[in-house]
């Protein structure tokens, strides 16, 4: 079982910039595919972003794209989400997620390892 562990959290003004970073633990990291998703209260848990083993392939959600770039250092067992241009609406618990395989999707039923998550507050 991964054991993921995200860091990077914390409280930003409207047009800020933070990085969300999620430490894995076990071998093979660069063999799966990663994820960010985030909740909101009262929300149901949604995609963000996703990358692929290689870094070649990565997509987002409509509402991040042009402001959220995925990223991952596979020496480090590590991804990356760095966020530019916060709103309020990005407010959230943002978790990362390991991908049963492969592939770059934002089903969260394809992930089956999560970590315990990061607050992520933006105010206007």
């Amino acid at each position: 079982q991964v054991q993921l562990v995200e860091s990077g959290g914390g409280l930003v003004q409207a047009g800020g910039s933070l990085r969300l970073s999620c430490a894995a633990s076990g071998r093979s990291f660069s063999t799966y595919a990663m994820g960010w998703f985030r909740q909101a209260p009262g929300k149901e848990r949604e995609f963000v972003a996703a990358i692929s083993g290689s870094s070649l392939r990565t997509n987002y959600a409509d509402s991040v794209k042009g402001r959220f770039t995925i990223a991952r250092d596979n020496a480090k067992n590590t991804v990356y989400l760095q966020m530019n241009s916060l709103k309020p609406e990005d407010t959230a618990v943002y978790y990362c997620a390991k991908n049963v395989l492969n592939i770059v999707t934002m089903n969260r039923n394809l992930y089956d390892s999560w970590g315990q998550g990061t607050q992520v507050t933006v105010s206007s």
